[in-house]
């Protein structure tokens, strides 16, 4: 990881970005592991890979975000510069229009049934654009929209690991269900990190998308995972209904899920923050598909 500070950023602006340099610079608090990200001023932000694996993502979001933004009824971020590296920072870094409202949560949304339809209705809206050109999922984007078998001998290893705490069984049928299938239709457009961390919401409802960094086109049930990663039984339901796939698709989605929450479970710091969520997602998982 490369350590970005206030100091580096401010640096940066000012050798490339002179007419920006006396606009206040502070780090945004909820900033994402992949990239850092500054507020530059009032209506602008800064944004930074965090290692050099992330760095395709700024060309892809300067290429591909003013062409998605007509065709999208939600604000997603505008690159408006893109910053070079230097020896003090070695990689590409953009310049953004900021989009108001704060990260979601379950305390401030007011209605998650609706929240399930605003969300599914701007993954329809996206998917809708024209990805004849777009960018193949694979390595670019660590495999979103492409063949979840690529994460099979993670997931099998993790799921071997907690057998004294899980159903070893059942957790290999949940996962071998979502092998079990391919996406056989054309390619659609998807973001590839659709979290919590990545939605924002303003008086209670949905209202901006931000960190484009894992688009591409394939499989668009990698897309799905909100499903179970936030969403209730009913909402859920709501979610999976209006996205209208196929149950082979919500099969792969499931398995994406997963997959995400076995190795956050399994690899991060016990009793963390980000262990706790894999194993409630893992125990929400299994009480979906048991009542299937």
């Amino acid at each position: 990881m490369i350590r970005i500070t206030t100091e580096l950023v401010c640096q940066l602006i000012h050798s490339q970005f002179p007419e920006w340099s006396h606009l206040a610079i502070v780090p945004v608090e909820k900033s994402g592991h992949d990239n850092r990200t500054y507020r530059l001023g009032s209506e602008l932000t800064v944004r930074l890979p965090s290692h050099e694996h992330y760095a395709s993502a700024v060309e892809k979001e300067l290429a591909w975000l003013p062409i998605f933004k007509p065709h999208l009824s939600l604000p997603i971020p505008v690159p408006i510069a893109q910053g070079k590296p230097t020896n003090e920072y070695p990689l590409p870094w953009s310049v953004n229009r900021w989009i108001e409202g704060d990260t979601v949560t379950h305390a401030n949304v007011v209605d998650l049934n609706k929240f399930a339809e605003d969300l599914a209705d701007f993954l329809k809206e996206l998917e809708a654009i024209d990805a004849s050109h777009g960018i193949p999922s694979g390595i670019q984007n660590f495999h979103r929209g492409g063949n979840l078998a690529v994460y099979d001998q993670d997931t099998r290893s993790v799921i071997d690991k907690l057998s004294d705490q899980y159903d070893q069984k059942l957790l290999t049928e949940i996962w071998e269900l979502a092998l079990a299938t391919k996406y056989q239709s054309a390619p659609l457009w998807l973001h590839g990190d659709v979290a919590v961390g990545n939605l924002l919401v303003r008086n209670g409802r949905l209202c901006g998308v931000i960190d484009f960094g894992t688009i591409g086109v394939g499989d668009p049930s990698s897309d799905l995972v909100m499903a179970w990663n936030y969403f209730d039984n009913e909402s859920r339901g709501i979610f999976l209904d209006r996205m209208n796939f196929d149950q082979d698709t919500i099969n792969r989605a499931r398995g994406w899920a997963m997959w995400k929450a076995l190795i956050t479970y399994a690899w991060i710091e016990p009793s963390s923050e980000a262990s706790n969520w894999g194993k409630h997602v893992i125990d929400v998982i299994i009480q979906d598909y048991k009542c299937l």
